[in-house]
C-alpha cells in the first residue's frame, strides 16, 4: 500500500525565522520615513518662516542618517532630500538676505 502525502497542520505557528504558507515576508519593525512632514516644513520654510528652514534641514539629516543605518523606512528618502534642500536653500536665502541688509545699511550710514 502507498501511503497519501503526509498532512500537515497549517494553521500552527511556523518555527522563527521560518515562513508559513501563503505568508509574506515581515520587514523588520522600521520607523516610518517623515517625509513628507520635512518636505512641508522645507517648503514653508521657503515661503512663509524660515526657521521651517532650519527644522527641516535638522529632521532631514537624521531621518537620512537613520535611513543609511536601516532604522527607518528608506521609501521616503526623495521626500526627505527635497525637503532638506529646501530648508538649506531657505536657510541660504536669509543669510544672504541678511548680509545684503547689513551691506546697505552700511553703505547708507557711509553716504551720511
Amino acid at each position: 500500500m502507498t501511503q497519501g502525502p503526509q498532512s500537515r497542520d497549517f494553521s500552527a505557528p511556523t518555527p522563527a525565522g521560518q515562513q508559513g504558507f501563503g505568508m509574506q515576508p515581515q520587514p523588520q519593525s522600521l520607523r516610518p520615513h517623515r517625509g513628507s512632514a520635512v518636505l512641508v516644513l522645507g517648503i514653508l520654510g521657503l515661503i512663509v518662516c524660515p526657521i521651517l528652514g532650519i527644522v527641516a534641514w535638522v529632521m532631514g539629516n537624521n531621518d537620512l542618517r537613520q535611513m543609511a543605518a536601516g532604522q527607518m523606512d528608506v521609501s521616503g528618502r526623495g521626500l526627505t532630500s527635497a525637503g532638506r534642500i529646501c530648508g538649506m536653500i531657505s536657510v541660504i536665502l536669509v543669510c544672504l538676505n541678511a548680509v545684503i541688509a547689513i551691506v546697505v545699511v552700511l553703505v547708507m550710514l557711509a553716504a551720511r
